[in-house]
């Protein structure tokens, strides 16, 4: 299964990545190597877009039928038959597809992987044993690598995590700071900014477990990612950041800034939500 994954996604990702490289190296293309990471997460997601769009439009109609679907499993609580029958009917009453977005994710979950074992190689350095495993994968002769120029990017060791920069540069703590803050923005983002439920009499309602679930998710994946991007090297955190970048992108266009809204408001001074 190993050489089946590899031969699927991680050799054509290492032709692609090769290519690009040799492409921007060959125009004198300062920081070669740390563009090529980006380029090549921008194409893949450039590629992913269509399918992306798909799952995001999804997730918005889901949110959309909610507050009718929390009615529903409240009005047939204890008969699970019924409230199946019930959510399918909601579901097509509003072109609903719950399973339509499971395709990106899919893709997402097989391509990490290898995007992961790919860069971290690739940031590697000029070990003999890397140009060796690249030169081996490489469809075309003229793709083949002797050595790659300059492994930094604007000063920064691609093949180093800020864990072991940190006590030579502080200021790397930035890194996974702005990593953890644009996974904050974009689980923001994901989700549609909360109303705090109320009941007949006026009174705040307790959240359920979806809402309360939603709240913690945002700020427990964030801390876990910016903490691998502390000790992960440079170079994968630059896909991880480019990757965020494109997807708050993609995201806000569909459905907007969805969570992030109501924090841009205050910080702005703007009332309106």
């Amino acid at each position: 299964m190993g050489e089946l994954f590899n031969l699927i996604f991680v050799n054509p990702l290492i032709n692609a990545l090769v290519a690009i490289y040799l492409l921007l190296d060959m125009i004198n293309l300062p920081y070669a190597l740390g563009f090529s990471i980006i380029v090549l997460t921008a194409v893949i997601r450039l590629v992913m877009w269509p399918f992306t769009a798909k799952q995001l439009e999804v997730t918005k109609k889901m949110q959309a039928v909610s507050p009718e679907l929390s009615k529903l499993k409240e009005k047939h609580k204890g008969d699970a038959k019924r409230l199946q029958q019930e959510t399918m009917l909601l579901y097509q009453k509003h072109g609903v597809n719950p399973f339509g977005g499971c395709l990106p994710t899919l893709i997402q979950f097989l391509l990490f992987p290898a995007l992961y074992s790919v860069f971290q190689t690739f940031v590697g350095g000029n070990k003999p044993e890397i140009m060796e495993k690249f030169n081996s994968v490489l469809y075309i002769d003229v793709l083949k690598l002797h050595e790659l120029q300059d492994p930094t990017f604007f000063g920064l060791p691609l093949g180093q995590s800020p864990g072991q920069l940190f006590s030579l540069m502080p200021l790397v703590l930035l890194i996974p700071l702005l990593t953890a803050l644009l996974q904050f923005a974009q689980s923001k983002m994901m989700f549609p900014a909360q109303i705090a439920p109320q009941t007949s009499n006026g009174k705040g309602k307790e959240p359920d477990f979806q809402t309360v679930f939603q709240k913690q998710i945002v700020y427990i994946i964030p801390v876990t990612i910016g903490f691998a991007a502390y000790n992960f090297p440079i170079g994968l955190s630059l896909y991880w950041n480019t990757f965020s970048v494109f997807a708050m992108i993609q995201q806000y266009k569909i459905s907007g800034l969805g969570g992030l809204r109501p924090m841009i408001d205050r910080f702005t001074g703007n009332k309106k939500v």
